[in-house]
């Protein structure tokens, strides 16, 4: 546990208007300090996200889950490249949730989530989750309230029970405030080449806001455990929030700890083997030892070099005459 996931962590209860999205909780620096610490851990995720791949080829279970939530422009998006781009792709499923199509409608709300949870080895995330049924569909009434209210509790042992099958949850939300999010949404508006991320319905949805923040505190609150925390990660500081959920995603390797799988055949007999077919590379030479000159001695040695020299010339110059 670091001081950022710490202070990010939420097992009970949060009140999300005394959280400021400006704030940088567990972490003192700034910006560039924020974004070179990301590149710092970057090796080590790598190398766990590689381990947690190996071990399932020898029969491991363990895998990660990072479900990402937020309103519009929270910056999932950026998680996605400058977090989860940092591992081996082949090793992740990203699946973004949308409105569920007229399939998914036929089966129970979590039917679409179970269907895309990671496969041994593997780190999943979800752009977006099942979180949408008791949100959007709270704001904007489309399910009944004691639907809704049942949900929480599926979702409370549905949750208890991937655990159970080895899937390390780990959940976010991005919490962004109105003032920022309508900063990126205008810069949307103003730049062409950001035209195809804007949608007018997220105006729409903006105009919620105060419904949207309490139907978040009430999902948190309903559905925050010990086994599956949730984790508020202030988000009008971008770097923050991608070096925050990256921390949350190394912690959740580290603990999982994976291992790299024992060779299965006899490692010093396939080394001779691989030897005697030949044609292998030449080895390297070892470089050679630098001898090194002690300055002062070489100073002195040229003094007096040079001293013979003159001493030498004067003489010839004598018989020359």
């Amino acid at each position: 546990m670091t001081e950022i996931t710490d202070a990010l962590r939420i097992t009970r209860s949060v009140r999300l208007a005394e959280v400021d999205p400006a704030s940088t909780p567990g972490f003192a620096g700034d910006k560039a300090g924020g974004a070179a610490a990301l590149v710092a851990g970057a090796e080590r995720l790598a190398e766990l996200q590689e381990r947690l791949f190996a071990a399932s080829k020898a029969g491991s279970d363990r895998s990660v889950l990072l479900m990402v939530q937020g309103m519009d422009t929270s910056g999932k998006g950026g998680i996605m490249r400058h977090v989860i781009g940092q591992v081996d792709p082949q090793g992740v499923r990203i699946t973004a949730f949308k409105a569920p199509t007229a399939e998914e409608r036929k089966h129970d709300f979590l039917w679409r989530i179970e269907r895309a949870l990671p496969t041994p080895g593997t780190i999943g995330v979800f752009d977006r989750s099942h979180y949408e049924d008791v949100l959007i569909h709270r704001v904007q009434e489309l399910s009944p309230a004691d639907e809704i209210q049942e949900r929480y509790g599926k979702i409370v042992e549905f949750e208890r029970s991937i655990a159970e099958r080895g899937i390390r949850l780990v959940k976010v939300m991005l919490h962004i405030s109105p003032e920022e999010q309508g900063a990126r949404l205008l810069e949307r508006l103003d730049r062409p080449d950001k035209h195809w991320k804007y949608n007018p319905g997220d105006v729409d949805e903006r105009e919620h806001w105060d419904e949207y923040m309490e139907a978040y505190q009430v999902a948190i609150n309903r559905t925050a455990r010990a086994a599956a925390p949730w984790h508020v990660v202030p988000a009008d500081r971008k770097w923050y929030a991608r070096l925050a959920v990256g921390e949350l995603l190394l912690e959740a390797l580290d603990e999982i700890d994976p291992q790299w799988p024992a060779a299965e055949f006899d490692v010093a007999v396939e080394r001779e083997r691989l030897l005697a077919t030949g044609r292998m590379p030449a080895p390297e030479p070892e470089p050679e030892p630098e001898v090194e000159v002690p300055r002062k001695a070489h100073k002195k040695s040229g003094k007096k070099s040079g001293k013979k020299d003159k001493q030498k010339s004067k003489k010839q110059a004598k018989k020359r005459s």
